[in-house]
């Protein structure tokens, strides 16, 4: 794909979720991972053949004016479409690493219907794994743990500034 397209469509991406173009810059938050880099191997202790647990990830040049985090991992490769493996919200502002094997704040529903991380376990070729981060004006109320549309709506309007890392997976 041509690099002017994968700019129009990262632009329209921020536009239909709230953010601006402005924050696509260098000068914006970025997410990175002491256990992988970006578009380079998952190890196998954070996929369904090792202990199944999330990464490490750390978060920085969080803008001011952040009330709260969104953290949505997924995995766009999947063969009946993208599939969500782990939604959470109301991270904290000031949080800067989240553990691996811990729950940052609160979780929405994946595809499996459940409330929690879900390992990547691609059943044939490589999956890229998205971790996508955002910074929000706001925290966010729901009357019941939200999926991740209903996140994505919740979040229109609110986002400050947003990052991704893409971890991958070969079965």
């Amino acid at each position: 794909m041509p690099v002017e397209m994968k700019i129009i469509l990262l632009i329209g991406a921020c536009l239909i979720l709230g953010a601006s173009p402005a924050y696509l810059g260098e000068a914006g938050m970025k997410i990175s991972s002491p256990d992988f880099t970006h578009n380079s191997p998952i190890p196998a202790k954070f996929t369904c053949t090792g202990a199944g647990i999330n990464p490490a990830l750390n978060i920085e040049d969080i803008p001011g004016g952040t009330r709260s985090l969104v953290l949505i991992m997924d995995d766009p490769d999947a063969p009946m479409g993208t599939f969500i493996h782990w939604v959470v919200y109301n991270i904290s502002a000031d949080t800067v690493n989240i553990k691996e094997n811990n729950i940052p704040g609160l979780e929405g529903i994946n595809t499996t219907g459940a409330s929690s991380y879900v390992p990547p376990c691609p059943p044939s070729g490589t999956h890229r794994y998205f971790f996508k981060v955002y910074a929000l004006d706001k925290e966010l109320t729901f009357g019941s743990p939200p999926e991740k549309e209903g996140l994505e709506a919740a979040m229109r309007g609110h986002i400050i500034s947003s990052a991704e890392i893409i971890g991958l997976v070969k079965k």
